[in-house]
């Protein structure tokens, strides 16, 4: 998996967390979501994303192998 899919699936994941938790346990947990979403929004503008730094170092990789492109 690559980090642009795997991006995808966590800020998925936590926004979907944070709504239940709100829903279920307390309200400010939309804080939360809005905290993802501006980050989405601003790392459409600058192609940068927290996220995105800690899963590189972490090891995943940017893109598939040259031969698997087409």
């Amino acid at each position: 998996m690559y980090i642009d899919r795997m991006l995808r699936l966590i800020a998925g994941t936590f926004t979907l967390i944070s709504l239940a938790l709100a829903h279920y346990h307390d309200p400010r947990w939309l804080w939360f979501t809005a905290f993802i979403g501006l980050n989405l929004l601003q790392s459409g503008f600058t192609n940068w994303c927290p996220m995105m730094t800690i899963l590189d170092k972490l090891g995943v990789p940017k893109l598939p192998p040259a031969e698997c492109r087409k």
